[in-house]
């Protein structure tokens, strides 16, 4: 089973391409990194319990005031009030310190790894030719030597980006929408780090024009990505483990290898400045 890598940048379009490769004709499953990580802190579960009991004593609207509408003082599942996320990230990143940080990093990280890897397990189970890992900080947090394929969202005009990114968010003024591009990693960066994986295993859907522009570019890259891992290979692994394990085990060292050199040679680049 192929693990296809999606990430973009802020106002790329990447959420609108993992829709996409929801649905027909592609109906690829999609474990979605941002929505693991709401699921795995909802009330009941053990990342949630460990929050409570960890910020619980020292952040007093820690949970949501109970209401009807979320269900009183058990919540609707009655297993607790959701969190309040605002009041969460006031007391780690606003009030807390570098280590309220690591206890919350060292609650949510495992826990969502766990629910992805539990969720790609279900995907090749049932047979599945590919899933799509959606995960905005693909590179940065080192899911990119797991991915068979990785698929960058970008856009070439880095005004177009501020544009939609207003259009979106017509709150934010236009120093705004520099700063909150700027805070990421350039996503023509990624696109050419996305490439240097070679055919197949890394392509870019570049997103300038329409939704019919779109599409069209995201079928390109899909014949691209399927004549790399056609299904009946996905078959064959799923009939054969030990060979799904030995193709698991080449393409991560590859990808490693690959992020090894990327780093290195920007290293050095860096060095010369």
């Amino acid at each position: 089973m192929l693990l296809l890598g999606l990430t973009g940048s802020i106002a790329t379009g990447k959420s609108t391409v993992s829709q996409i490769l929801a649905a027909p004709p592609y109906n690829l499953p999609v474990v979605d990194a941002d929505k693991v990580a709401r699921q795995v802190v909802e009330p009941g579960t053990s990342g949630y319990n460990k929050i409570v009991a960890h910020f619980g004593p020292s952040t007093p609207d820690l949970l949501l005031p109970a209401s009807p509408e979320n269900g009183g003082e058990h919540g609707s599942s009655g297993k607790g009030r959701p969190l309040n996320r605002p009041a969460l990230g006031r007391r780690v990143f606003g009030q807390g310190k570098d280590e309220d940080r690591k206890a919350l990093n060292k609650i949510v990280h495992p826990a969502v790894r766990s629910e992805m890897y539990r969720q790609m397990g279900s995907a090749y189970l049932k047979g599945e030719w590919a899933v799509v890992l959606d995960v905005p900080l693909l590179f940065e947090s080192g899911w990119e030597p797991l991915c068979g394929t990785i698929m960058v969202v970008a856009v070439k005009d880095a005004e177009t980006q501020l544009q939609r990114l207003r259009a979106r968010d017509a709150h934010l003024t236009e120093e705004d929408a520099k700063n909150r591009v700027a805070a990421q990693w350039d996503v023509r960066d990624k696109a050419e780090r996305c490439l240097r994986r070679g055919p197949k295993a890394g392509v870019v859907v570049w997103n300038d024009g329409d939704q019919d522009h779109l599409q069209r570019e995201i079928d390109r890259v899909m014949e691209e990505v399927k004549a790399g891992s056609p299904v009946w290979w996905s078959w064959l692994l799923l009939a054969l483990p030990p060979l799904a394990v030995a193709s698991g085990g080449y393409s991560y060292a590859r990808s490693w290898y690959i992020k090894r050199q990327w780093e290195q040679e920007k290293a050095t680049e860096k060095a010369k400045l």
